[in-house]
């Protein structure tokens, strides 16, 4: 079943929510506190939440998008569940690892990797 929100697109893989960004750039803070929300959601709505966050159609982030991020894994932490991250452009990459985001979530070259990671 695949949900479709303002933002993102959610679809079930075998019992992890595997959500995928409609924007090509993340940049507007009102886009990222909305995305914030809805991710939210799927966790309050989730126990034990498998979240995959794949970001396959992504090709800017901003600084606040990584804050929204930040706090998206301390709630899914928080509820006992699981956080992947997928299909991170070069580019994007660079800005996680020179902000050590690299080491606090766990990220796969591709959705498939993270999801057989489960």
């Amino acid at each position: 079943m695949t949900e479709s929100h303002a933002h993102l697109t959610v679809k079930d893989s075998n019992g992890v929510k595997v959500v995928e960004f409609s924007d090509r750039k993340i940049l507007e803070e009102l886009s990222i506190a909305e995305i914030g929300d809805e991710l939210t959601r799927l966790v309050d709505e989730n126990s034990r939440v498998k979240l995959l966050v794949s970001f396959r159609n992504v090709e800017h982030l901003s600084s606040a998008a990584l804050g929204m991020l930040i706090k998206l894994n301390k709630q899914v932490s928080e509820a006992k569940g699981q956080l992947r991250l997928s299909d991170i452009s070069p580019q994007i990459y660079e800005v996680f690892k020179i902000t050590r985001l690299n080491k606090l979530f766990d990220i796969h070259e591709t959705a498939a990797r993270a999801l057989a990671s489960y």
